[in-house]
């Protein structure tokens, strides 16, 4: 099988790589340029990794691509309000959208990257894809939003590993990633630190405004509803009888609205832009929806309409924020759909 193999330089996919040779596979290697790499090293290094393997490396631009699919709808996100997750639409859009594109027009069967989840044939499903073996670092949530026929030319070699063996292996077999650094969480913000990137990249952000109370009582100013998220409560420097968490934030009154925790608890949510993995007349009657990447997923129950779910939690849970992913899981973890979080309810 030929099989293109999306390399950062990093050790995730670079163990992918050597994994597909080692089985006998016909290989390509596809490094997409998404930002700038000033000192050259990611290339320099797979460029001689690759020679080294006799692995055909092709470096392809897409930074003008990653700047208009996934940085500027990133910024323009949060400043409308929302909290983004830049991850789900990379994966979308550039991995599986134009990086698969360019794989399949240098003749590959398939794109392989170093995820750690699963794809593959289901009894009931059909093809389907799944949490990886490795339940600290399963990054199947990240590619909810890839549709079923992108995935379903992916391949993922690290499906069955845990992150700590594959360093190890590596190690072992005397193979130094390119980039032996792990990556930050989000690759094109500096230190994760997404405040000092909307700074650094628009001119004029929106100023500061009232902060109250959800009854309106105005307990102090905030400092531009883009520096905050829903669920926050470090650094709002609000004094109240007890501890305060973002609850809202209201774009068009510029005012942020704070809540003691209780007021954050909800059990439904709506969701938009739904990417059906699964046909939904399969669903099993026990689903788990999950709304943030470290957490776990909670039983719920899944109502699709058109291009929209409503999700309705077994439990109250801290209310999610607009513009974050929701995955749908059955019990073994299989992903049947994932969607744009649009509006958190009041409880039910």
């Amino acid at each position: 099988m030929k099989i293109a193999v999306a390399v950062s330089g990093g050790g995730d996919s670079f163990a992918s790589l050597l994994a597909l040779g080692e089985a006998g596979h016909e290989i390509l290697a596809l490094h997409g340029l998404f930002l700038q790499e000033p000192d050259g090293k990611a290339i320099a290094g797979l460029m001689q990794a690759c020679t080294r393997l006799g692995v055909p490396l092709h470096c392809l631009d897409l930074a003008d691509d990653f700047e208009r699919l996934v940085a500027a709808p990133f910024a323009a996100e949060y400043l409308a309000g929302r909290t983004p997750n830049p991850c789900a639409r990379c994966n979308a859009a550039i991995k599986f959208g134009l990086l698969l594109d360019r794989a399949l027009s240098f003749g590959a069967e398939a794109l392989a990257t170093g995820h750690y989840a699963a794809g593959g044939e289901h009894p009931v499903y059909g093809w389907a894809l799944s949490r990886g073996a490795d339940p600290v670092k399963d990054q199947s949530y990240f590619l909810a939003l890839v549709p079923r026929e992108r995935l379903c030319r992916a391949i993922f070699p690290l499906a069955a590993a845990l992150k700590a063996e594959v360093r190890s292996d590596l190690a072992g077999r005397g193979e130094v990633p390119p980039v032996p650094e792990e990556s930050q969480e989000i690759c094109f913000v500096p230190g994760d630190d997404y405040r000092a990137f909307l700074a650094g990249r628009v001119a004029e952000l929106p100023e500061g405004g009232p902060a109250v109370l959800p009854d309106g009582r105005q307990l102090g100013r905030h400092h531009g509803l883009w520096r905050y998220t829903i669920g926050q409560r470090r650094g709002l420097g609000l004094a109240h009888t007890e501890p305060l968490y973002v609850l809202e934030k209201d774009v068009a009154r510029n005012t942020l609205v704070v809540a003691p925790l209780a007021a954050l608890q909800t059990d439904c949510f709506t969701a938009s832009e739904v990417n059906l993995l699964v046909d939904p007349a399969l669903w099993p009657d026990t689903l788990f929806v999950q709304t943030r990447y470290r957490e776990r997923a909670k039983p719920a129950r899944v109502e699709c309409s058109g291009n929209e779910f409503s999700v309705v939690f077994a439990e109250q849970q801290v209310r999610p924020a607009a513009g974050q992913v929701a995955a749908v899981y059955d019990a073994q973890g299989v992903v049947l759909a994932g969607a744009i979080i649009t509006e958190s309810q009041p409880i039910s």
